[in-house]
């Protein structure tokens, strides 16, 4: 009667070529994973200030989006990866009062990413009924956000650029800057 299976050799050439894919894959999977995550903060970003942007035209008044670490109130202080909120702002102060509608809150982004504000975007961005970005003086409010990956090995980071007319478009970067 004659037996099969596998000898010990098989299983050790096995094992070295699993151990070759593996150091291959897994640097490259922690770089997807990273670019994953850079990518999602990028899109949410992007979805609230859309949805700023056309709150404001369909409540035809100012719509605000201000990095938030309550959820409830604007911040003056901090970076926008501590989350964010958008709401109506039915008296153009750029602040969260009562009676005021919040329509959306956006808790802080995974450690790791930073977003810097260019521009006159460090506190908050506001959107006339129009849809032109408008700081609550009433001027042009342009600039960029920029989200970047702490890790320097990580690489890469986007940059999300806002018109004065309140286009939102996204630049995909080689390194932080």
């Amino acid at each position: 009667m004659k037996q099969s299976g596998t000898t010990l050799l098989e299983l050790m050439v096995v094992l070295a070529v699993s151990a070759i894919l593996l150091t291959i894959g897994i640097p490259s999977f922690a770089s997807f994973a990273s670019n994953n995550r850079l990518a999602g903060a990028t899109n949410a970003l992007v979805s609230s200030l859309h949805l700023a942007r056309s709150e404001a035209i369909k409540r035809n008044g100012r719509a605000v989006l201000c990095k938030s670490a309550s959820g409830v109130a604007c911040s003056a202080s901090g970076d926008w990866q501590q989350g964010w909120i958008v709401f109506h702002d039915a008296n153009n102060n750029a602040v969260l009062d009562a009676g005021e509608a919040l329509i959306l809150t956006h808790s802080a982004l995974p450690s790791g990413l930073l977003v810097t504000a260019t521009g006159s975007f460090s506190n908050y961005i506001s959107y006339a009924p129009m849809g032109a970005a408008r700081l609550i003086s009433g001027t042009w409010q342009f600039g960029n956000l920029t989200l970047c990956q702490q890790s320097p090995d990580q690489g890469g980071a986007r940059k999300i650029v806002i018109s004065s007319t309140g286009r939102v478009r996204t630049v995909k970067l080689a390194a932080c800057p």
